[in-house]
């Protein structure tokens, strides 16, 4: 089991959360996830990370998976100028490689901000730390232990 997969799972149990993680044959886009599990694309939790251009610090946008962060939006939450987080720095400061990052278990504290559009389904699917790995729950509990804070950033 990966480092990555084991860090997820750790989050999720430390959090009181029996959280069974699926293995796919891939899940790097939420198409290919939703496909893999039999669900609505906008169910898939993605993970997008950008950086605050001001301080360099990651920030996480928890988007529907048929959805698109709006950049002025989320710089309207954030209250500074954002650029996209490129692979290296996103591996660094999350500890997860673009394809599989997770909501849960980063190597630090992380701010993250969460689709309001995830609130309208009981259950949602997210990347649990591989392109090949990932977890169902429901929003109010992906909400909870991610730290998110629900918003409407997306078009």
């Amino acid at each position: 089991m990966s480092k990555s997969l084991k860090r997820v799972r750790a989050a999720l149990e430390d959090a009181g959360k029996e959280i069974d993680i699926r293995e796919t044959d891939g899940a790097r886009t939420a198409q290919m996830a939703a496909d893999a599990v039999g669900c609505d694309v906008d169910q898939i939790a993605k993970s997008i990370v950008f950086q605050n251009a001001n301080t360099g610090e990651v920030v996480l946008f928890l988007t529907a998976g048929g959805r698109q962060v709006d950049p002025q939006a989320a710089e309207a939450l954030l209250g500074a100028p954002l650029t996209r987080a490129d692979a290296a720095v996103v591996r660094k400061q999350t500890g997860f490689a673009i394809g599989g990052v997770s909501p849960v278990g980063h190597l630090s504290p992380i701010q993250a901000f969460m689709d309001a559009r995830l609130t309208e389904f009981a259950q949602i699917w997210a990347a649990a730390g591989t392109p090949n790995h990932v977890f169902c729950l429901s929003p109010e509990d992906l909400e909870q232990i991610s730290g998110a804070k629900t918003c409407t950033f997306s078009t």
